[in-house]
């Protein structure tokens, strides 16, 4: 018999350096789940991806155990590293922060294609330029 789910929890942390302070440590401690437990477990599986942005989607059931799917960075994370700027534009409209080549943005279409509502690479392709649009950071050839 499956167990029964109590709550979904998504959270955002750096990879490899999860420590119970928040937002780990409130989220989870209202539901009663070891902390330690997870924190440990979710810094051995991301050590590898240290120094990115690893959005984890936690299941907890009714009897406090958990499990956890690590997912892939987000997309604006991958464009920032790739064109080499610390955030987007405030103005996305008007004002550029960087550019980044259509390689690039397809190199991260492959690598987000398991998360995005995506058919195929062209449609993941396209959904990465509108991101890198939205951010002030221009698609080159």
């Amino acid at each position: 018999m499956a167990k029964k789910v109590r709550a979904i929890v998504k959270l955002q942390l750096s990879a490899g350096k999860a420590t119970p302070a928040p937002p780990v440590g409130p989220a989870l401690g209202q539901h009663g789940v070891n902390i330690m437990a997870f924190v440990k477990e979710y810094n051995e599986q991301t050590f590898s991806k240290e120094g990115t942005i690893v959005p984890v989607h936690i299941t907890i059931y009714e009897d406090r155990s958990f499990t956890f799917v690590a997912k892939t960075p987000p997309a604006s994370d991958l464009i920032r590293r790739s064109a080499g700027i610390t955030k987007g534009s405030a103005s996305a409209r008007t004002k550029s922060v960087g550019s980044v080549s259509r390689a690039a943005v397809r190199e991260i279409a492959q690598l987000k294609l398991a998360d995005l509502n995506a058919p195929d690479i062209e449609a993941a392709v396209k959904i990465i330029e509108g991101t890198a649009k939205s951010m002030g950071v221009q698609v080159t050839e």
